[in-house]
């Protein structure tokens, strides 16, 4: 079944592909309203990512990313940058493809390493003695679920504006931001 012409568009992928810089240009051009997920989870919680890792763990944090996807399923004209492991999850997974339009900015570890930084804030690497390595085995094991999005765009070596007209097109978005 085809998503309705005004469901949410989800940006998935791993961390530092682009999915907020991307979804934002995205928007812009299309003429929808953007949400980044994290926001939409630490405004319910009350706390940021990092404190709800801290008092709840990783799994704390997935069960109210779950909450704030199940909300955004229900958006209209509206283009979604989702956490890194949210769409690892299989509730997650199906409630997107079948809410909307998933797109997955591909992107090395290599990548998202250099992109990030030593201090990225994101706590899966900080800290680490490998932050590399980490990526590495991190990536490897989310790959399969990205690998289902209805569309995958590579990102290494690429501009974000490269990046949103590919995605524009590719969902068939016209110049003037309708549906072709």
């Amino acid at each position: 079944m085809q998503p309705r012409a005004d469901a949410p568009i989800f940006l998935v992928g791993f961390m530092a592909s682009g999915k907020t810089t991307v979804g934002k240009l995205v928007a812009s051009r299309i003429g929808w309203a953007f949400a980044d997920l994290d926001d939409l989870v630490t405004r319910a919680a009350g706390l940021s990512v990092a404190e709800i890792f801290a008092a709840e763990g990783e799994e704390g944090f997935r069960r109210h990313e779950s909450d704030a996807i199940r909300e955004a399923a229900t958006r209209s004209r509206s283009v979604i940058a989702t956490g890194g492991g949210a769409f690892c999850r299989e509730e997650n997974l199906s409630l997107m493809l079948s809410a909307g339009q998933v797109v997955a900015l591909n992107v090395s570890a290599e990548e998202a390493v250099a992109r990030a930084g030593r201090h990225s804030g994101r706590p899966l690497l900080d800290g680490q003695a490998d932050p590399l390595g980490a990526a590495r085995t991190l990536l490897s094991a989310r790959v399969p679920f990205y690998s289902r999005a209805h569309l995958r765009v590579e990102t290494d070596g690429r501009t974000s504006n490269e990046i949103a007209s590919e995605i524009v097109t590719g969902l068939g978005f016209g110049e003037a931001g309708g549906r072709a």
